[in-house]
């Protein structure tokens, strides 16, 4: 990528960091000479922003998921901008990015960075044939998911939120059939990426034993799983860690649900396309089906659109995206993010770069009886 006078670059930022982390990540992006326009939608207390950051950045107020609302925003004034900033994943398709890139436009769209590990809210073929550079922070959050997804394996595993829920009602419940202990219980991570990995070794360190699916052979004390359909097979708790793909679309489904070990958990911090939600729904909603509970925070449809067949359902522990929401995560992200956006602006290495489709997950999860490789998160 052609280097730019980073100096005078345009970034907005969709979505800044919440709360004190904002003013972290401003003063990253002006300390590297950027010129910034903070979309106040998603901040707390506009007034203060504004009194805090006049003179030094500029201010919008638009809801970014409205893709006629960002177009305008890119438009205006005929400026454009440099780079755009995201944190929840606003979808930038190939509308936006023919927009943003269009000759009418002062300064063309050069650069998309994400606060996060994900990129499938963009179009990654349109954005390099608008040539358009994405990249992220992958393993920013890794530590916050790996404990949200313990939490949620506890509390299921448990039963905790059946048990606050009757206890608020005055109503003294014990156990019908005692749970297992977690050495009892076998751990099946589908993606051993970064994320993976740290949750293997916390579940390892409470006495868990954890196997894993993953294109490279996994690291100790990881087993490997030669196929999903084994994995799902022997696990007692699954929990999901791969990247949103054409391949891993719809990877649990009504045939890999009802493979699943009686009694068993499914976990999914990942992304909502890869669970089919309506037939997650259905088994949870059948006594009979082996699966005994699921914890999901990441949805189909999210944000403004937030819907879902899940809801209402006790057996299912559903919270909005929040996993890899810490402090420290996200102001790591925050500012790798902005290092990412003024080193590509400026035509140094490409660092992050968002990865193209993953391979092999489908025709691999079909066939248990042949070792082959898939994919990691």
């Amino acid at each position: 990528m052609e280097g730019y006078d980073v100096e005078r670059a345009r970034v907005l930022l969709l979505d800044a960091a919440p709360g004190e982390l904002l003013g972290r990540e401003l003063e990253r992006l002006l300390g590297h000479g950027l010129h910034v326009t903070l979309n106040l939608r998603r901040v707390a207390d506009h007034a203060r922003t504004r009194a805090a950051w006049a003179g030094r950045v500029e201010f919008t107020d638009f809801d970014p998921f409205d893709e006629s609302a960002l177009l305008a925003e890119t438009a205006r004034d005929g400026l454009g901008y440099h780079a755009v900033k995201s944190r929840a994943g606003v979808p930038l398709r190939e509308t936006f990015l023919a927009a943003a890139t269009g000759p009418a436009l002062v300064h063309r769209l050069r650069v998309v960075g994400r606060a996060g590990a994900g990129t499938d809210h963009v179009d990654l073929t349109a954005a390099a044939r608008h040539g358009v550079a994405v990249t992220h922070t992958p393993g920013s959050n890794a530590t916050a998911v790996a404990e949200f997804a313990l939490a949620q394996l506890l509390a299921l595993s448990r039963d905790l939120a059946a048990y606050n829920e009757s206890s608020h009602r005055g109503s003294w419940r014990a156990p019908v059939s005692p749970p297992g202990e977690l050495s009892e219980l076998t751990l099946g991570i589908v993606g051993l990426g970064r994320t993976g990995l740290a949750l293997a070794e916390r579940a390892t360190a409470l006495g868990m034993a954890v196997q894993g699916l993953s294109r490279r052979p996994p690291k100790s004390p990881v087993q490997p799983a030669h196929s999903l359909a084994g994995l799902l097979a022997t696990s007692d708790v699954v929990s999901l860690h791969l990247p949103l793909t054409p391949q891993t679309r719809g990877l649990i489904g009504r045939a890999e649900l009802a493979l699943m070990r009686s009694g068993s958990i499914l976990l999914n911090t990942a992304r909502g396309g890869i669970v089919d939600e309506q037939a997650l729904a259905d088994a949870l909603r059948d006594p009979a089906h082996p699966l005994a509970a699921a914890a999901v925070d990441t949805f189909a449809h999210e944000y403004a659109a937030f819907a879902s067949p899940l809801f209402g359902l006790p057996r299912a522990l559903l919270t909005p995206h929040v996993a890899g929401m810490t402090r420290t995560a996200m102001a790591t992200a925050a500012v790798r993010c902005a290092d990412h956006i003024a080193a590509l602006l400026a035509g140094r290495h490409r660092p992050a770069p968002a990865a193209g489709p993953s391979i092999g997950w489908r025709a691999w999860s079909r066939t248990p009886s042949v070792r082959r490789r898939g994919c990691s998160a």
